[in-house]
Parts: structure tokens; sequence; C-alpha cells
């Protein structure tokens, strides 16, 4: 069962919430009051968070201090930590830190009112 387009002012029952595009009425839409400069700003400040709490773990666990954390060993295995986190922690890390960044970007797009289209 086909239906006719929204009317102007009015949201679909599944746009939960969203600005419909063709609505002229209620002002410009979210991509045009998006702030690309403080987006920018924000996407800048996660990046570097991010890479440094990597490069800590990649080069001042498993490197640095790797002689250090050698004198325990990872529960379950005969690996030194120091060992274990410059073979495979840095990797794990790393993954672990891509999924975080995706979940910070959605909420950074959300709060500078940038979609994805």
């Amino acid at each position: 069962m086909a239906r006719g387009p929204v009317p102007a002012g009015r949201h679909h029952r599944l746009d939960r919430g969203r600005q419909n595009p063709h609505d002229t009425l209620n002002g410009p839409t979210r991509k045009q009051t998006a702030d690309p400069s403080g987006h920018f700003h924000a996407n800048l400040k996660l990046i570097a968070v991010l890479l440094s709490i990597w490069a800590f773990v990649a080069f001042g666990l498993g490197i640095l201090l790797a002689p250090w954390l050698n004198q325990w060993r990872l529960p379950g295995t005969t690996f030194p930590l120091g060992f274990w986190f410059a073979q495979q922690g840095s990797i794990y890390i790393f993954v672990l830190l891509i999924l975080v960044y995706v979940r910070a970007m959605r909420r950074i797009d959300r709060r500078f009112g940038v979609r994805e289209d």
C-alpha cells in the first residue's frame, strides 16, 4: 500500500525524530547547520588521544618496559608479559581502539549534526 509524501512539518514514524530533508518550512537541514571546524577538531583530538594510547602500549609496554614486565607471566600461558605486549598485546589494543574510535565518532557526528548520506 503506497502512501503519499509526508506533509511539511510532519515526520514519518520511521524517521525516529530526524528532520525531513524535503521540509523547507522548519529551516535548514542538519547537513547545512553542521559545524565542520568543530567536528574536525574533535576528530583530531580523538585521534591524538587514541594514537597516544596505542604508542604507549606498543612502544612503552612492548619495548621500553618489556624487561620489567617480563618478570610476570601472562595468565594461563608461559609467555612473559613484556613479550606478549610486543607480539600480540599491541595488536589487540589497536583493534580495541578502532572500536572505541567508531563509537566515539558516532557521538561526535551526532553532536555536530553530521550525517553520512
